[in-house]
């Protein structure tokens, strides 16, 4: 049998699916399928099997959940998302829109988020044990080693869906340690 968000994108379901074990803690099937419809929707069907299927199976949960959160703070607020409503204190806005998408509701964006981010308002924190006038930060350049000054090996096909450095491409970039890259483990 499909599982509900498999039904609503209109994709083959197994019984190893990937979305079926993401979507389990919503308790409703009914929710489960808004929820699996505003995520897809939102970074795309085939984006949304990707990321489910880029992390290990008892991630899954987590990342739909952040997805989805995400997503409804993206609609919320263009400018900062979930973060910037966590951030100005209205995480509550957020939960209630993700209530709102599971009952099938409909979500707008705030007015007042409209126009720019609330982060443009951040100060830090003042000490009072340090004197009022701040001292000038020195800056330094910084060096990142991006190598961006090196060609680029020939373009991937556009179905690629992984990128690879091939040490034979003419690329001589030199990493610092000597050693080999290192790869982000973003979803670990």
């Amino acid at each position: 049998m499909s599982c509900n968000g498999c039904r609503v994108l209109r994709k083959g379901c197994s019984e190893e699916c990937a979305l079926r074990h993401c979507i389990e803690w919503i308790d409703n099937p009914q929710a489960q399928a808004n929820a699996t419809v505003f995520v897809a929707k939102f970074f795309g069907r085939g984006g949304l099997m990707s990321f489910i299927s880029s992390v290990p199976k008892s991630q899954g949960p987590s990342l739909f959940r952040s997805l989805l959160f995400e997503a409804v703070g993206r609609t919320v607020n263009p400018v900062s998302g979930a973060v910037g409503l966590l951030w100005t204190g209205n995480w509550h806005v957020c939960q209630k829109a993700v209530m709102t998408v599971l009952r099938r509701g409909t979500v707008e964006p705030r007015p007042e988020s409209d126009n720019a981010s609330e982060c443009g308002s951040f100060r830090p924190p003042v000490d009072d044990h340090v004197s009022s006038r701040p001292k000038p930060l020195k800056r330094k350049r910084a060096d990142l080693d991006l190598c961006l000054a090196y060609q680029r090996a020939d373009t991937p096909p556009e179905e690629s869906e992984t990128t690879t450095l091939e040490s034979g491409s003419g690329n001589n970039c030199r990493f610092h340690d000597g050693g080999e890259p290192k790869l982000l483990r973003l979803f670990v």
